[in-house]
């Protein structure tokens, strides 16, 4: 199935995933202007009258960018909004994606057909994540128009299952947008989730490693110093399973080997600060990160990406 129009303009078939805590306007701008969907969550502005600030930074720069190069279009960008009945920012945060008529939503941790409504009502595309068909079809019963399967190996709140096995069921039944995430760090690797049957690759981690990403110097480093071997897959931190840098976790004063389980029911978002800020110090990061050698723009890291990717595309053609 064609991709709906909003992703007519991108130059490669990627979303840059919202990183929590990282993602701000500078790198979603780069994103965009580099071909790609640029995203971040709108938790991320703190205090909640920050996000105002950042949507109209970011829908103005790309108007001023698409002025100057003429013939040049920006990719779409994304707002991911967790709901969830912790996050007391939601209903605020929506008014303000609907005041910028935000192209793309991704919505986490909860399928809801008013906050889909809301989002189609301003002429916006809702992507929703899942980690199992079950949760896939609840997102589309209730009016998301498309998924994001996330698979094992996926940096933040990462599944358990094979990308084969959840692309797979899903495309059993549906047809509609589908973006794979899960290690996804070379262009070679995109070309592979499209040719698994997914639309779009979903890329996070090595993002977590460029100059616009607001994460410390350290965290960057041990992103590039760090293999799949080095995350650790625990519910510790938010109460949800997601992948997480050992050696964060080891800097911590923890055992990776021995962490305790986290009750699920004491997740916690919206204003209050909660979890954040006593793991503040806690990295997470998907299991795609050993290919990510430095750090560098993130306009570099889309072009390398890019050229992966036609590479491999010519690998293909003349086998």
């Amino acid at each position: 199935m064609s991709l709906p129009p909003v992703f007519s303009t991108l130059s490669l078939p990627v979303i840059g995933s919202p990183l929590f805590i990282i993602s701000n306007p500078k790198l979603v701008i780069e994103q965009c202007k580099a071909g790609i969907v640029g995203s971040m969550p709108a938790l991320n502005a703190r205090p909640a009258s920050q996000l105002d600030e950042w949507l109209a930074e970011i829908t103005e720069t790309l108007a001023a960018w698409e002025r100057e190069v003429p013939g040049r279009k920006a990719a779409p960008f994304a707002i991911n909004q967790i709901v969830h009945k912790t996050n007391d920012r939601l209903e605020q945060d929506m008014l303000l994606c609907a005041k910028y008529k935000v192209p793309v939503v991704i919505t986490s941790l909860g399928a809801r057909t008013d906050i889909n409504d809301a989002v189609h009502g301003w002429g916006g595309v809702v992507l929703h994540d899942v980690i199992n068909n079950g949760f896939a079809r609840k997102a589309i019963e209730k009016g998301a128009d498309g998924l994001i399967a996330v698979a094992a190996g996926a940096g933040g709140h990462a599944g358990t299952r094979s990308p084969f096995a959840l692309v797979q069921e899903i495309r059993l039944w549906f047809d509609g947008p589908l973006a794979l995430s899960g290690s996804i760090a070379t262009g070679g690797a995109v070309l592979a989730a499209q040719a698994m049957g997914a639309d779009l690759a979903y890329i996070g981690s090595a993002f977590i490693a460029t100059d616009e990403a607001r994460a410390s110097d350290a965290y960057k480093q041990m992103i590039v110093d760090s293999t799949s071997d080095d995350i650790v897959y625990s519910s510790l931190f938010t109460g949800v399973l997601g992948n997480y840098l050992r050696g964060s976790i080891v800097n911590a004063g923890l055992d990776p080997e021995n962490l305790p389980s986290s009750d699920p029911s004491q997740m916690s978002f919206g204003s209050g600060e909660g979890n954040r800020k006593a793991w503040k110090d806690i990295w997470g990061s998907g299991q795609g990160i050993g290919v990510v050698d430095r750090v560098i723009p993130a306009a570099e890291l889309v072009a390398r990406l890019a050229r992966e990717y036609e590479q491999a595309r010519r690998r293909i053609c003349t086998a």
